[in-house]
C-alpha cells in the first residue's frame, strides 16, 4: 500500500531553498514552468461628475438668444433703412441705363400667342453702378430684391434722375422711360401750404390723381416705427398730417403710388425737425407737446410778414399763458380761413362754428392749419420774450402793441394808409 496517501504535506526542497534565498543544488530537478499569475489590474479612479449649475445653463442660454436677438435685430433693420430709403443724406443723380448693360434679348411667346422681344439687363452691373453713385448700400440685397421682382426686364436704357428719396421699388420704377422721357417730377413745396395745396400741386404735377393722393392723406396708415409723430387713430381726416408734410422741393414719380410722396415729404421731416439734434433739447425743454408747437409754428407761418417770426410767437404765447386783455383767445384770422377753406366775411367771426374760430373758442386749434418751415418752427421754440398782445399790419409790416387801446389806435392808422 503506497504510504504517500497519508502524508498530509508534499514537501520540494528545492522550492524550501527558494524561499529562503539558498542557491540550488545542482542536479535538483527544476519545477516546471508553469503560467505565471497575471498581475493584478490597477483600479481605476471613478471620476466624479460635475454637476451642471441649471441657472448659469439658463443665464448662458438667454445671453446667447439675446446676443443673437440683437445681431439679427441690427442687420435687419440696416437692410429695412436701405430698402426704405430711410435715414439716408439727400442726394440727387443722373443715372445712365447703356446699351453695354444688356446681358442677352430673348424672344418669348405672350398669352394671346404673339412673340415678342424681351430685353434683360445685366443687374450685376447696375446694382454697382447704383453703389458707386450712393444710391443703395447694400448691393447683394439689391440683386437679392431684383431677382424675386424680375427687375431685369422692368427698365430700359436711357438717363434717369434718380435720388436717395427712392426705395428699391421706386428706383427699378424710375429707371423706365415713357414717350422717351423719364417718369420722374420736381415739385416745390413752399412754406405754408396746407395738405389740401399740396395735393392740388401734387395732382397738377401728375404724380397723382386728387382722389388717390386724398384717399391716401385722410386713411393710409404710416409705420409707427418709422414715422411716430402720424396719427394713425384719426384716419378720414386729411388735417391729420397737417404740419408734418414739409416744405421742400422733392423729385416725386409720375403716376406712382400716392403713398411714396407723402412718405418722402414725412421722411423729410423726421430727418430735418423730429430727429434733428438741433431742435431735440428745445422740444423737451418746452411745456407744450410736439403737435402743438407745430400749431404755434403753423399760425406763424401764415400770419408773418417775413421777418416777425419770434415777435408773433411772443403774442401767441402771451395770449396762451397770460388772460391779459384778450381772455386767452387768440383771435388769428388764418385759422378762421383755414377753417373756413375760402376767404372770409365779417360775420364769419361770430357765425363761423369750428374749433378753428379762435375768436370764438380759446387756447390753440385741434391741429396745425399748414405746414411750417425751419424758421417758424424755430420761432415757435424760441420766441422773443415781449409784452405784446396785439399786432395789425400796417402796409407790408406788421405794428405790435402791448395794450388793446394802442391796439386800436394802429387799426385806425392802418385803415387811414389802407385809404391813402
Amino acid at each position: 500500500m503506497n504510504e504517500d496517501r497519508y502524508r498530509t504535506t508534499s514537501w520540494n526542497a528545492g522550492e524550501v531553498r527558494r524561499a529562503a534565498g539558498e542557491p540550488q543544488q545542482s542536479g535538483e530537478r527544476q519545477p516546471e514552468a508553469g503560467p505565471r499569475p497575471a498581475a493584478p489590474r490597477p483600479k481605476k479612479k471613478r471620476r466624479r461628475k460635475r454637476r451642471t449649475n441649471p441657472f448659469l445653463a439658463l443665464l448662458l442660454w438667454i445671453v446667447i438668444v439675446a446676443a443673437s436677438s440683437v445681431i439679427c435685430a441690427s442687420v435687419g433693420w440696416m437692410l429695412a433703412n436701405d430698402f426704405a430709403a430711410l435715414n439716408k443724406s439727400p442726394l440727387e443723380v443722373k443715372f445712365q441705363v447703356t446699351e453695354d448693360m444688356i446681358a442677352e434679348v430673348t424672344r418669348e411667346t405672350q398669352d394671346d400667342g404673339t412673340v415678342e422681344e424681351v430685353t434683360h439687363y445685366d443687374m450685376g452691373k447696375i446694382t454697382a453702378a447704383l453703389k458707386e453713385k450712393g444710391l443703395i448700400e447694400y448691393d447683394w440685397f439689391f440683386r437679392l430684391f431684383c431677382r424675386f421682382y424680375n427687375a431685369d426686364t422692368k427698365i430700359t436704357e436711357g438717363t434717369f434722375t434718380l435720388n436717395t428719396n427712392m426705395d428699391y421699388m421706386a428706383l427699378i420704377r424710375n429707371m423706365r422711360t415713357r414717350g422717351g422721357s423719364a417718369v420722374t417730377v420736381d415739385v416745390s413745396i413752399p412754406e405754408g401750404f396746407t395738405v389740401a395745396q399740396i395735393i392740388d400741386l401734387l395732382a397738377e404735377n401728375g404724380v397723382g390723381t386728387v382722389e388717390k393722393l386724398t384717399d391716401v392723406a385722410e386713411n393710409y396708415v404710416f409705420d409707427q416705427s418709422v414715422y411716430p409723430f402720424v396719427n394713425n387713430e384719426d384716419l378720414g381726416d386729411i388735417s391729420r398730417l397737417e404740419g408734418y408734410l414739409f416744405p421742400d422741393t422733392y423729385n416725386f414719380y409720375v403716376g406712382g403710388q400716392p403713398e411714396l410722396a407723402f412718405t418722402s415729404m414725412l421722411k423729410n421731416f423726421n430727418s430735418k425737425v423730429y430727429s434733428n439734434e438741433d431742435f431735440t433739447d428745445l422740444f423737451n425743454e418746452s411745456a407744450y407737446s410736439l403737435d402743438e408747437i407745430l400749431t404755434i409754428a403753423s399760425l406763424v407761418e401764415r400770419e408773418t410778414d417775413g421777418s416777425d417770426r419770434a415777435k408773433i410767437a411772443s403774442v401767441i404765447y402771451n395770449r396762451l399763458n397770460n388772460d391779459g386783455e384778450t381772455g386767452h383767445l387768440l383771435q388769428i384770422d388764418a385759422a378762421l380761413v383755414y377753417a373756413a377753406g375760402r376767404s372770409i366775411t365779417q360775420e364769419d367771426y361770430t357765425s363761423l362754428d369750428s374749433p378753428y374760430n379762435l375768436y370764438q373758442h380759446t387756447g390753440l386749434p385741434p391741429t396745425p392749419i399748414a405746414n411750417p418751415g425751419i424758421a417758424s418752427i424755430r420761432a415757435a421754440l424760441q420766441p422773443e420774450e415781449t409784452n405784446y398782445y396785439f399786432y395789425v399790419l400796417v402796409g407790408d409790416k406788421h405794428v405790435f402793441s402791448e395794450t388793446l387801446s394802442q391796439h386800436n389806435k394802429n387799426v385806425a392808422a392802418a385803415a387811414a394808409a389802407a385809404e391813402n
